[in-house]
Formats: structure tokens, C-alpha cells, sequence
């Protein structure tokens, strides 16, 4: 998801999105504890996405 994708979203959907991201985080961790995943560069995109996210939430919280 690009940053402009991210800022086009109002507050529910950023916190919907993020919920949602965090739950895939914690079970791509937890699979990869089990068993290598295919791809674990997948792992730290997510944790990236998932800090875009909370920093758009903020500038939308400090913005009302």
C-alpha cells in the first residue's frame, strides 16, 4: 500500500486497516516461529506497513 493510498483513507478505514494488518503481523510471526515462511522479507514490509499506518492515524488525530 503506497503512502498517497494511505493518506486517501479518512480515520475509520485507517483504523479498520490497521486492526487488520496487526492480526496478519501477529499470525505471519507466529508461522514463521513454527516453520520458516516462504518469503520473511513479508514479515518486515508489514511491520512497515503497519507504522505508515499509525502515523497517519496520528496526523488525523492531532488534525481535528
Amino acid at each position: 500500500m503506497k503512502n498517497s493510498e494511505i493518506k486517501a483513507l479518512n480515520f475509520d478505514e485507517l483504523k479498520q486497516k490497521l486492526s487488520s494488518e496487526q492480526e496478519a503481523y501477529r499470525k505471519l510471526k507466529f508461522a514463521h516461529e513454527i516453520s520458516p515462511v516462504e518469503n520473511p522479507m513479508k514479515i518486515r514490509d508489514t511491520r512497515k506497513l503497519i507504522a505508515r499506518l499509525q502515523t497517519e492515524l496520528r496526523a488525523k488525530e492531532l488534525a481535528k
